[in-house]
């Protein structure tokens, strides 16, 4: 067992390595930016809202490049869950007892969230809800998604000085328009008990956004594409390791490599840590409590930033509702 998983271990390595060597380094982007996204998936694609069959909350919090003024900020609250496979009926209005029939609703999912992303003087606000249709596969399960959002888009001017008072931006009080705008993501995810594969798009409207009069003319959206894969390896003793890749770019062909890898005990602890290309390095842990989990990870960056920074902090916790064994047990219970 140690011999194959070493085997798999190394062409995982090599092509990390080898994808690091064709991406430059990473450009700042226009979505919110998470570290602990591998124990929420759902906040990278839409199609995996319910796949594990849990009902699941969550909430994150990140400050990024502590001790800087107006350093990205980022707190978002997520739900997902799987639409149970049978419901009830009443027989009569004379008759108590419930019977039930099946139905097809085991295929469906659902999901939505609502952030809040900061970023100098450019603050977001944003909410999504998500529809995911599940296919059953022998032992594997595909799925797709499909999400609207609509998100506020401000830019903080009263923080704005300028030399000159009679600058545009100042005079007509362009910047004080609140703008909102409507928009899509589309994703699809494949997995199985140990493999799973998924590829999602964002921001498929590709807006413009008119913020003033010179400089900041027609502020485009750009479409983000997220590529993931994983697999889980059993290593006996309860034990589990998890390493995973994550390709984000662009329409501009902006390209940015996260390699990963989790250790799991019994799914009650975990570590971890995280390579971001042109980035940072990560460091990340966290404890189950009953149906309680809590995360914690810690962006240490790989520039000058960190001379005059404390470092990135982003905290999870979140409610699983259902069986703990239920994560691959819709192959028999949807």
């Amino acid at each position: 067992m140690f011999i194959r998983l070493f085997k798999a271990l190394k062409r995982f390595i090599y092509i990390g390595c080898f994808l690091t060597l064709l991406i430059q380094n990473g450009q700042s982007q226009q979505l919110p930016l998470y570290s602990q996204y591998m124990m929420n998936k759902y906040m990278l694609n839409p199609a995996i809202a319910g796949s594990e069959g849990y009902t699941t909350f969550s909430l994150t919090a990140r400050e990024q490049w502590l001790g800087f003024d107006n350093a990205p900020r980022t707190h978002a609250m997520s739900f997902q869950t799987r639409l149970l496979k049978r419901s009830y009926i009443i027989k009569s209005r004379n008759v108590r007892k419930k019977t039930f029939r099946p139905s097809r609703s085991g295929r469906v999912g659902l999901g939505g969230y609502i952030y809040n992303d900061r970023n100098g003087l450019v603050n977001r606000t944003g909410v999504q809800f998500s529809y995911a249709y599940h296919i059953r596969l022998d032992m594997s399960q595909l799925s797709f998604g499909l999400a609207g959002s609509v998100f506020q888009f401000n830019l903080l001017d009263e923080q704005i000085r300028f030399w000159d008072p009679s600058e545009p931006l100042v005079y007509d009080g362009s910047t004080r328009r609140v703008l909102i705008v409507p928009d899509a993501s589309f994703g699809v995810y494949f997995s199985t008990y140990e493999f799973y594969a998924g590829f999602s798009a964002a921001q498929l409207f590709q807006s413009y956004l008119k913020i003033g009069h010179q400089s900041f003319d027609n502020y485009r959206l750009m479409r983000h594409y997220f590529l993931t894969a994983g697999y889980i390896f059993d290593l006996g003793h309860d034990f589990e390791l998890e390493p995973s890749l994550l390709l984000k770019t662009t329409e501009q062909l902006q390209y940015q490599l996260d390699i990963n890898t989790k250790l799991f005990y019994r799914q009650d602890l975990w570590l971890g840590a995280s390579f971001r290309t042109g980035s940072s390095l990560i460091l990340m842990g966290g404890f189950r409590v009953n149906q309680i989990y809590f995360g914690y990870a810690f962006d240490y960056t790989l520039s000058n930033i960190m001379k005059y920074s404390i470092g990135t902090h982003e905290f999870m916790v979140a409610l699983k509702l259902g069986d703990n064994a239920r994560r691959y047990r819709w192959i028999e219970r949807y």
